[in-house]
């Protein structure tokens, strides 16, 4: 299939040729909303954590007698049932990340881009450069191109006049072809691809 290419300043400059395999999968949504919930498992950091009855300080004499209080027969003031006290099966540190199949994780990828193909929600751009690294004049060139809330790919390495103009822009983020992932292309509404990326992309799954 093809598909227009535009530059930055929304004129027309070519088409290029998108791969079927990458972008003409019919979406699932259940492998995509498995990817989505591996890549937030595995972001979540597990470093949560609460005291036991063993980690609180404290004495462990025993604070009353033993009969005649006129209530239970408690040891320290160290037991989970007392204000101050260790937490009974409380969290601890550790990993959220759950498994999930490399292939099936690379198919999520072309699900999700095949998505926005199929959806008219992906772009094609020449390139991704700004020359002067203004925030204005990139949300005025974006604006032309009907682009208000996207997520755009560029190469190997990103233009840091383009990437420092974009940072500021709500709802546009700005990754290498690297860091492409299910989660950011889905969350967004359209996909702006750079030829360079789509080269990218054609080279690793080839």
């Amino acid at each position: 299939m093809k598909a227009d290419v535009h530059t930055l300043d929304a004129k027309a400059n070519g088409e290029v040729n998108l791969d079927d395999a990458l972008f003409g999968v019919e979406p699932r949504a259940d492998i995509l909303q498995r990817m989505v919930t591996y890549q937030l498992a595995k972001r979540q950091a597990g470093t949560h954590k609460s005291k036991q009855r063993s980690e609180i300080a404290g004495t462990t004499k025993k604070f009353g007698r033993q009969k005649g209080g006129g209530g239970a027969r408690h040891g320290n003031r160290k037991s989970n049932i007392f204000i101050g006290g260790g937490k009974s099966h409380g969290p601890v540190p550790r990993s959220h990340a759950i498994d999930l199949p490399k292939k099936v994780r690379a198919l999520a990828l072309k699900m999700a881009l095949s998505s926005k193909q199929a959806g008219e929600k992906l772009v094609v751009l020449d390139d991704a450069k700004s020359k002067d690294g203004k925030t204005a004049s990139l949300r005025t060139q974006l604006g032309k191109l009907g682009i208000d809330n996207a997520l755009i790919i560029d190469g190997a390495e990103l233009d840091a006049n383009f990437a420092r103009a974009a940072r500021s822009i709500i709802n546009v983020d700005v990754l290498p072809a690297q860091g492409i992932n299910v989660y950011d292309i889905l969350r967004r509404d359209k996909l702006v691809l750079t030829k360079a990326a789509l080269s990218s992309l054609e080279e690793r799954f080839k």
